[in-house]
């Protein structure tokens, strides 16, 4: 089986470029999944936006902190299973934290969504939630893809390792910057600690320079705008197993 995995999507210009990656390659993956915490001008997504990626062939659709950014989303939450949260956040936020789909070959794959703790609003424990409802997964698939939203690459390692030969694959989203470290760990499970991000080169992890620059400046609050132009699409490709996961 072979899934793609895309990188936040930053606002229109990382839209643009997904659609027109997905419209010349889409054919060849199994299964699609796209992090779109940031698809809606950068800062949230809404059932519009949500519903045109589902359209484009996008199977599931991973969030992480910036979930939240548009409460008039939380409703979309509560009735779809192709638009997943942070499974860690305390009981009762809308939405869930992990869904089990069909593939287009009618395998079923499970993606589970976590967020850090390091640095990152509070949230449960992402290890002992992960152990926990891997359980449930597991009696259905032993297709586990995990998307990690975290920032502190220490951390995204250290759940790599542990779970290793427990899934499929563990990634990483939220800083928007690729790392050069993907690997098969020893238990078969493949890791990286950061997909990247899908947006403009143009700017800093895909806001323009000039909303930046004064924030570190100064250290005064500052109106972000998506950076535009020079687009790039960052992502992984994974090859899975079938039979063993």
């Amino acid at each position: 089986m072979k899934i793609l995995v895309v990188g936040d999507i930053v606002g229109r210009p990382g839209r643009k470029t997904l659609k027109s990656y997905l419209e010349k390659e889409k054919n060849q993956y199994d299964f699609i999944i796209v992090n779109g915490e940031n698809a809606a001008a950068g800062f949230g997504i809404t059932e519009k936006i949500a519903v045109e990626f589902l359209s484009w062939g996008i199977d599931i659709i991973t969030g992480g902190n910036h979930t939240w950014d548009k409460k008039e989303f939380y409703d979309f939450l509560r009735q779809s299973n192709r638009v997943i949260r942070p499974c860690n956040y305390p009981q009762g936020v809308p939405g869930v934290g992990y869904s089990i789909l069909p593939s287009r070959n009618g395998k079923k794959v499970a993606v589970l969504s976590l967020q850090g703790r390091v640095f990152m609003p509070a949230t449960d424990c992402p290890f002992q939630v992960a152990e926990k409802v891997m359980e449930e997964i597991r009696k259905e698939t032993n297709i586990i893809i995990v998307d990690f939203h975290a920032e502190a690459t220490s951390e995204k390692i250290a759940l790599g390792w542990f779970l290793d030969g427990k899934v499929s694959a563990v990634y990483g989203t939220h800083t928007h910057i690729q790392t050069a470290d993907e690997k098969i760990l020893p238990q078969g499970t493949s890791y990286i600690t950061d997909v990247g991000m899908t947006g403009s080169e143009n700017g800093v992890i895909g806001m323009k320079v000039e909303c930046i620059l004064p924030k570190f400046l100064t250290a005064l609050p500052q109106r972000f705008e998506v950076a535009e132009g020079k687009e790039m699409l960052h992502g992984i490709s994974l090859e899975i197993d079938e039979e063993t996961g």
